[in-house]
């Protein structure tokens, strides 16, 4: 009973509504983050509604086209970008993408105009399509995902200041919770100390803003249903599969996490996976073994018997490596003793396997964590570590060099 959510007048609705207006009030432009899911769609049409309540529209709507996506995802994506009300940016340039269906390619670049005879689809054709990187001149070809958002949203902003209002929830997941609940944030980067805003740095110009943060699945679909919206169909073809509700999701199908679900791709769009195989290395392998036990899912995976530790084991993983990606591990793996060492854990105190419930809960370190950071081919992501720029462009200088033998 602590942890529901309880509003006394009002409900997360209205409270949606007046987050949005508050962000019509005091920026010069707002901007929604739509991705074709659940969460946007209905963050996108919660906005419109204010923006004709005062007056304020077309409204910006962002979408990142990542090439390898359902046909039911871009459908619904035609589907909001051409409606009246909305200023299209439909995003088709070379962005650098994590693969963690490969250890050796273990990023890949959608729209690449290198592999253009190999596309998953051809480029769409509608308002707003954005294909040339000379479109922005701070574009780089081959950047990251987590690069050109921030640098288009100052974008957008021009010499102003700019909302952009992203459909993340609390409820989804313990990461989203942080990215909303976390009290430090609030000193650092909220706005005016709202808890559910975020921006890069103090100065930004461009402010984030999680106006649906408190809304629980069921508000999501009965927010839809009640006002006959159009929704993305991928959903009820997951519902068909048996997916649990908690695991649909419309994101890039190819990331650490995200490769569990591949194997839907080939079940419900068998012609679009025929080219995604093409196109993305790795790519059948991780629908056909992703979450097995071998690779690091349900729950871990046993120590093979050839092996009387699991130091020797990793030891062995990494020694399977190509060299260059061998090195990037290398380095990861000594971020993380780094880190532990500084943290009350040295080295030599390790244990080889810990007790799993705190191994889990990323609580303590052990050789067994690392195996498994090794088996899933994450980049030490599982290892708390976010990807740090040096260990990208290396990954990608060793895709260059192969890809010119």
């Amino acid at each position: 009973m602590g942890s529901e959510k309880r509003y006394f007048g009002t409900d997360v609705y209205q409270e949606a509504k007046a987050r949005i207006r508050l962000a019509f009030e005091n920026f010069d432009k707002v901007c929604v983050s739509f991705s074709g899911g659940k969460d946007s769609t209905v963050l996108t049409h919660l906005t419109l509604e204010v923006a004709r309540e005062l007056g304020r529209v077309p409204v910006d709507v962002l979408f990142i086209d990542l090439e390898g996506q359902y046909a039911a995802t871009i459908e619904h994506v035609h589907e909001v970008m051409a409606m009246p009300e909305v200023r299209p940016h439909w995003i088709c340039l070379p962005l650098n993408l994590r693969n963690a269906s490969s250890a050796t390619h273990p990023y890949w670049t959608c729209w690449d105009p290198d592999a253009r005879d190999r596309w998953i689809r051809p480029l769409p054709d509608a308002p707003g399509v954005v294909s040339d990187p000379a479109e922005f001149p701070w574009f780089r070809a081959g950047m990251e995902f987590e690069q050109f958002v921030p640098l288009f949203n100052e974008h957008v902003a021009g010499g102003g200041s700019v909302a952009c209002l992203v459909g993340i929830r609390s409820d989804e997941s313990l990461n989203r919770w942080k990215a909303v609940k976390k009290q430090d944030k609030v000193k650092k980067c909220a706005w005016n100390g709202v808890q559910w805003s975020a921006r890069s740095h103090a100065r930004s110009r461009a402010v984030s803003f999680f106006s649906i943060y408190d809304w629980r699945f069921e508000d999501l679909w009965k927010y839809v249903g009640t006002r006959r919206l159009s929704y993305n169909r991928l959903y009820d073809l997951m519902y068909l599969t048996g997916m649990p509700f908690s695991e649909m999701r419309i994101c890039q199908p190819y990331g650490d996490d995200q490769r569990k679900g591949l194997d839907l791709f080939h079940k419900i769009e068998p012609e679009t996976w025929a080219k995604i195989v093409e196109r993305v290395e790795g790519a059948n392998f991780a629908a056909y073994y992703a979450g097995q036990k071998f690779l690091g899912y349900q729950g871990g995976t046993g120590l093979p018997p050839a092996f009387s530790s699991w130091r020797q084991y990793c030891d062995f993983l990494v020694q399977t490596l190509p060299e260059g990606l061998r090195s990037v591990y290398h380095r990861r793996i000594a971020v993380f003793q780094g880190w532990w060492a500084k943290n009350g854990c040295a080295l030599e105190a390790w244990p080889d396997a810990g007790e799993p419930a705190l191994e889990n809960r990323k609580m303590v370190p052990s050789w067994r964590r690392v195996a498994i950071s090794l088996l899933k081919q994450d980049l030490g992501k599982s290892l708390s570590f976010g990807f740090a720029q040096e260990d990208v462009d290396r990954v990608r200088a060793l895709k260059e060099k192969a890809a010119a033998l």
